[in-house]
């Protein structure tokens, strides 16, 4: 393997996919808020462009030009921005001007592993209870997962994956294993979006789908629950070899690189 590398560049999301973003995070973040509708549109645009790195990992969020763009004063900027540090996108240092949160290695090893283990037991679930309908539903949404897939369509695969995985915690029915995996889903996506940017990746991640959903047909919940939380490892892994994580410094001007290995994403001919 060679060390040709890339740096992480800013997107500009397809309009589409920003408003899935945007809903999702006023799902998670703001629906039982009490805060004055404008704190919620705030935190919903500007938490979606973080979401679609239309703003990058260790990015300024200056409050001045935001009020600007928002025609408000700076209090909503704040209120909202503090809405997003609750969900791991915003980070307010003491003194500071917030910034867009920097990816910790640490942190996304932890989420990993938590999700795994509360995956794994959803999975278990679905298998033992799911009907042929919600079955046939989950099948449905592997469907879209490989249309994406065949139009190297990451956006779309994306969110058809996080409606495959909203589905299983809705069919397992267990209100304290979503909410769980509610509040650490806003903290993978940008992760997710990195671990999927390849036709290989995309291709690895449907045949484990393809075959989760084999085992839940099969009523084999052990199986169901083995092949989902190893796909999930599989997944931290192959971001911890994908990605060379870099510090971000808070009191540097810009954010800090993150630098992508480029070499295990070709696609053999």
């Amino acid at each position: 393997m060679t060390d040709a590398k890339a740096s992480l560049t800013r997107r500009t999301p397809d309009p589409a996919s920003l408003r899935k973003a945007h809903d999702l995070i006023a799902r998670l973040a703001t629906e039982n808020d009490d805060r004055p509708s404008l704190v919620s549109r705030i935190a919903c645009e500007v938490g979606a462009e973080i979401v679609e790195l239309a703003r990058l990992p260790g990015e300024d969020l200056n409050s001045v030009d935001l009020s600007k763009r928002y025609q408000t004063s700076r209090t909503p900027i704040r209120e909202a921005l503090m809405v997003l540090a609750r969900e791991g996108l915003v980070s307010i240092p003491p003194r500071r001007r917030p910034r867009v949160a920097a990816i910790d290695p640490t942190e996304v090893r932890e989420i990993y592993r938590v999700r795994a283990v509360l995956l794994e037991f959803i999975a278990a679930d679905v298998a033992r209870s799911a009907t042929r309908e919600q079955l046939a539903e989950l099948a449905a949404l592997v469907d879209r997962m490989e249309e994406s897939y065949r139009r190297g369509d990451v956006d779309g695969y994306l969110w058809a994956n996080v409606a495959f995985h909203e589905m299983n915690t809705i069919i397992a029915n267990s209100r304290t294993a979503r909410r769980m995996i509610d509040s650490l889903l806003l903290r993978t996506l940008r992760l997710s979006r990195l671990s999927l940017s390849s036709p290989a990746r995309l291709e690895r991640s449907l045949d484990d789908h393809r075959r989760l959903v084999a085992a839940y047909m099969d009523r084999d919940a052990t199986l169901a629950a083995a092949l989902l939380r190893s796909n999930h490892m599989a997944a931290l892994a192959r971001l911890e070899r994908l990605l060379s994580f870099v510090a971000t410094d808070e009191t540097a001007e810009e954010p800090s690189p993150i630098i992508l290995n480029t070499d295990e994403d070709r696609v053999s001919p």
